[in-house]
């Protein structure tokens, strides 16, 4: 297996008992390409295209405590072509990294610390911690770019060499929050962002050439915790969820989420173009919601599919102490009773409609993209191992059949968030691939899986081995091969 090696990264990282610098979520700090990697099964020679992982990786032992969210950026890419594929990973060098490389370890605490008023400057809604750019990960106008929870920069990225082009020029004062969403059928990129301050949240259209094009304020009544958004061919989707910062302790500068079941869920809907005034607001149960998934226009209703929180503040996972039990419970899917919901919005009587589609415990899901902000057939979901975010398996959804099928990837075997990949000249919804990195704690290896998205049952078609074993994580991406070469030559 031809691998080349960069150079190692400084790191002050121990090892540790905490369970997202440990086992299946251990940090990785090497960096390599490789080629004619071994194969189990074969590559198929009808997929073209890379598929794109962002990782929480730190480097440097952690300020106070260690949140997974406050891990430096790694991004792990395959691509495909012609029944042959190439691996690279790279950490992502941004301005919070160089900084810590040049001083050899961490100089900003992570999200579960208190900060002073004289903290050190950061990014993000706080203002006070790293934008590390590991949350989320797209490829837009040839280019992947990574973003952070709290809205960062946005980094990019060549897709296929991972060269490294600095942040968006466009990025506005309160930068991108993670999840911007890519229309495939305009070639254009929705965003929002979030912050302390009024408005406290704004929404905006980049165009397939990456240029800004509309940006308008979404005003919330105070500071909040959005996460994700949504959009059909003419509305954009964003939310006020009743999961926030204390506004008590703000001025304190601490920040602590709490959750108001008093308070609903409430939606606001507006053309793609449209501004303030245009918005329309809908209410709905009271819940926290990480991820949507496709929405679309039906009639004078809009659809939107996402993962309902029936827990969105669950007591301490039983066992660990209880600040550590806490902060475990939040960000597992069992405790959190994550479900994947649909949501109606009237748009002339102005009513929410809305049910479980399913009681199954599932949460970072995909879909074929041809589809987005169409009404689609097929869904897929992950399923984890209670107390983190372990994947074990995933979920096929039929809307048309109400049939469900399952993966499971075997014991001891964590996957991540698995795109859609289409096959080359793809027939029908889902004719093609389901793409995702597996660490295998057994073998004490990783691998890549391509998955037929029409039997997932089956199993994987292939198995590649990486080169390393690489560290657990969530978000992904797929972009299609003839679209980004089209993209890189204009």
């Amino acid at each position: 297996m031809p691998v080349i090696k960069e150079d190692p990264v400084k790191t002050s990282l121990k090892p540790s008992m905490h369970p997202y610098l440990n086992g299946a979520w251990t940090p990785l700090h090497e960096e390599v390409t490789a080629t004619d990697m071994e194969v189990i099964g074969e590559i198929p020679t009808d997929i073209d295209g890379v598929y794109v992982r962002n990782t929480e990786n730190p480097v440097h032992e952690a300020l106070g405590n260690y949140h997974p969210f406050d891990g430096d950026a790694m991004i792990h890419s395959i691509n495909f072509k012609d029944g042959k594929a190439e691996y690279r990973n790279r950490f992502v060098r941004t301005k919070g990294f160089n900084a810590e490389q040049e001083a050899g370890e961490s100089l900003w605490k992570g999200i579960a610390n208190s900060v002073k008023p004289d903290s050190r400057p950061g990014w993000g809604a706080q203002g006070f911690v790293k934008d590390s750019s590991s949350t989320d990960v797209v490829i837009h106008n040839g280019k992947i770019m990574s973003t952070f929870w709290q809205c960062g920069d946005g980094y990019l990225l060549d897709p296929y060499t991972l060269e490294q082009h600095g942040t968006q020029s466009w990025a506005p004062v309160d930068g991108i929050s993670a999840h911007p969403k890519i229309d495939e059928s305009t070639g254009e990129m929705l965003f929002f962002n979030y912050s302390k301050y009024p408005p406290y949240q704004h929404y905006g259209v980049v165009d397939k050439n990456n240029k800004l094009i509309h940006y308008t304020p979404v005003p919330l009544p105070g500071p909040r915790l959005p996460h994700d958004m949504a959009f059909t061919k003419n509305y954009s989707i964003l939310a006020d969820l009743p999961m926030f910062w204390d506004p008590d302790k703000l001025p304190e500068n601490k920040y602590h989420p709490h959750y108001h079941p008093d308070m609903p869920t409430r939606f606001a809907i507006i053309p793609r173009y449209g501004n303030e005034e245009d918005i329309m607001w809908f209410e709905a149960k009271p819940t926290y919601v990480l991820h949507w998934m496709n929405a679309y226009e039906e009639g004078d209703e809009i659809v939107l599919d996402g993962y309902f929180q029936d827990q969105p503040n669950p007591p301490p996972l039983a066992g660990l102490p209880p600040g550590p039990g806490k902060l475990m419970s939040n960000i597992d899917l069992v405790s959190l009773q994550t479900k994947l919901h649909r949501w109606r919005f009237n748009l002339k009587t102005g009513e929410t409609t809305e049910e479980h589609l399913d009681e199954q415990i599932l949460e970072f899901g995909s879909f074929n993209q041809k589809y987005a902000g169409i009404k689609n057939r097929y869904n897929y979901s992950v399923y984890n191992k209670p107390g983190w975010f372990l994947f074990t398996g995933i979920v096929k959804h039929d809307y048309e059949t109400g049939k469900k099928t399952q993966l499971e990837f075997g014991k001891d075997r964590y996957g991540s968030e698995a795109p859609f990949a289409p096959r080359v000249n793809a027939k029908d919804e889902d004719d093609g691939y389901l793409v995702s990195f597996i660490t295998d704690m057994k073998e004490n290896r990783s691998e890549c899986v391509l998955i037929d998205a029409k039997d997932i049952e089956a199993g994987p078609v292939c198995r590649i081995i990486l080169p390393h074993r690489i560290s657990s994580g969530t978000h992904t991406c797929w972009g299609n091969g003839d679209e980004i070469r089209a993209a890189q030559k204009s």
